[in-house]
């Protein structure tokens, strides 16, 4: 019974859509060095793929974005590099100062979870002027953590290239690039074991363009203006692998990136898929109802219905939720949305 039940949950893993399993990726090593300016000219990025474009935040409720992004990745024994491409008419951005609020410019954001636990995770963004935030969150927002902005990625090497005129309302533009190389000796801070992964292994990772709609005033560009609010209109969001939701802070919907000591532009892999993420999400559905409930009743309950053989303990503050996934491991989940197995 228990391998057919095995069986079933990794043939539901492989028919899932794209919003219902996330986004993957194979990450090879990179064959030489790569230099870090925005033009993504060097050889091995030529032998790496693209990422699928990306798609607006909630999936396929909303319409696909009307500027195509992508992503490339690769990785050596120093770095996670990452390169992108940003197709847009009308380039510009404002902020210059370091660890401002990045997204009230367009811009370009990066967001990894090394254990992919939903706690200890990084977040990156950075707009058309090379300007990056770079920060640390001990949890999610909606598990009452604040984000550490003091941290600082140190040796992060990242440069923009920019065809077309930036700021410049009176001509079209193609598209900007992006090149960041993330020093493992920072990453894996928040990594398994303190250290960069093995060949084989999958980190969670997303990327987002956040985008807005803009109007050209005394040879300026300005945040449109809703006549009806008197407020700028909202912007877009437009990721790798959807939310659902209009919320980049739940890492348990982000994409699997696999590490391979594989040469890029050699034998071609594929990503193997986590035959465990059904029974993730289910404990991530039973941790929001234990929240809810909460929230209505003021505690937590040890019985709720599910697919799963599950086990539930509460306290008055706190709760442990556990079930058997396809793999035969036993994960847990707790009041504060953190993932783990034994």
């Amino acid at each position: 019974m228990k391998s057919i039940l095995t069986f079933f949950l990794v043939l539901l893993a492989f028919c899932l859509s794209a919003q219902d399993y996330p986004e993957s990726y194979m990450c090879y090593k990179a064959g030489s060095d790569i230099a870090i300016d925005g033009l993504l000219s060097d050889e091995e990025w030529g032998k790496a793929n693209w990422t699928s474009k990306f798609v607006d935040i909630e999936g396929d409720k909303k319409p696909k974005p009307k500027y195509k992004t992508r992503v490339k990745m690769l990785w050596d024994e120093n770095y996670f590099y990452i390169a992108a491409e940003l197709q847009e008419l009308h380039i510009w951005a404002k902020l210059k100062q370091r660890d401002t609020v990045i997204f009230y410019d367009n811009d370009f954001e990066v967001f990894i979870d090394p254990q992919g636990d939903n706690h200890r995770y990084y977040e990156f963004e950075i707009n058309a002027l090379n300007t990056i935030w770079d920060l640390m969150l001990a949890k999610p927002y909606r598990d009452g953590a604040p984000a550490i902005n003091a941290w600082d990625i140190k040796g992060l090497k990242s440069a923009v290239k920019v065809y077309g005129t930036l700021n410049n309302p009176k001509d079209k533009d193609k598209k900007w690039t992006v090149e960041i190389a993330f020093p493992w000796e920072v990453l894996k801070e928040c990594a398994y074991q303190g250290r960069k992964p093995k060949s084989g292994e999958q980190w969670r990772v997303n990327f987002s363009r956040v985008n807005w709609e803009v109007e050209h005033k005394d040879g300026k560009y300005h945040k449109k203006i809703n006549p009806k609010t008197g407020k700028t209109y909202p912007e877009y969001n437009w990721v790798w692998s959807p939310q659902g939701v209009i919320a980049m802070h739940q890492p348990e919907t982000w994409g699997y990136v696999e590490f391979t000591d594989e040469i890029v532009g050699g034998k071609e892999l594929t990503p193997r898929i986590d035959q465990d993420y059904p029974a993730k999400i289910e404990l991530i559905r039973l941790y929001t109802l234990e929240k809810k409930m909460y929230e209505k009743y003021g505690k937590y309950f040890n019985k709720i219905t599910s697919n799963y053989p599950v086990l539930i303990e509460t306290t008055r503050k706190q709760f442990l939720i556990s079930i058997q996934s396809a793999s035969g491991k036993t994960w847990y989940i707790n009041q504060e949305s953190k993932l783990w197995t034994e």
